[in-house]
């Protein structure tokens, strides 16, 4: 259902519907924003990244073919954006960057599998593994957060270890 809405909006985005943009945009602008958000932590260059993704998306939009999902062709635009943001700023010597953003740089792709295997993880432990994985709470912090035992998010972080391991196997 949701693949035929996408390919209907986009049909309709083609033939100049300014309804069918606004509403792409509102699907999977928090998706795409949180996207950029995670890879350089900054608010205000995450909002302009993401901006840049919908215009480069809407530029392309009469090359687009309806052979993926329109969220993947807009997680690839966003890569290729936060791989060009940081290439722009490569005159900054790669030492002030924090640790984090450099393996980030580095991971893109993987990041993005890790993120689908996490979206496919039953909610209680998804939410643990965002928390923990993607930003970065300490296990006191994530029991304190979600008003849960320190034993249930240790048993919450080792069961998204395993089926993230195992679903991530499964993408090779």
């Amino acid at each position: 259902m949701e693949k035929k809405n996408d390919f209907q909006m986009v049909h309709r985005a083609r033939n100049g519907d300014e309804k069918a943009c606004e509403d792409l945009v509102k699907k999977y602008y928090p998706d795409i924003y949180q996207y950029c958000f995670l890879h350089i932590y900054d608010r205000y260059d995450a909002e302009d990244l993401t901006q840049e993704v919908f215009v480069s998306f809407f530029g392309s939009l009469c090359r687009y073919r309806e052979y993926g999902k329109v969220k993947n062709y807009l997680y690839t635009i966003a890569g290729n954006t936060v791989k060009n943001y940081y290439k722009k700023k490569k005159a900054l010597p790669t030492e002030e960057m924090p640790e984090k953003v450099r393996e980030n740089m580095e991971d893109i792709g993987i990041r993005m599998d890790i993120e689908q295997a996490v979206k496919k993880l039953p909610e209680e432990i998804g939410e643990v593994a965002i928390l923990y994985f993607f930003q970065e709470f300490k296990q006191k912090e994530i029991g304190e957060l979600l008003h849960i035992k320190l034993s249930l998010v240790k048993y919450r972080i080792g069961r998204a270890k395993e089926l993230l391991s195992k679903d991530l196997e499964e993408m090779k």
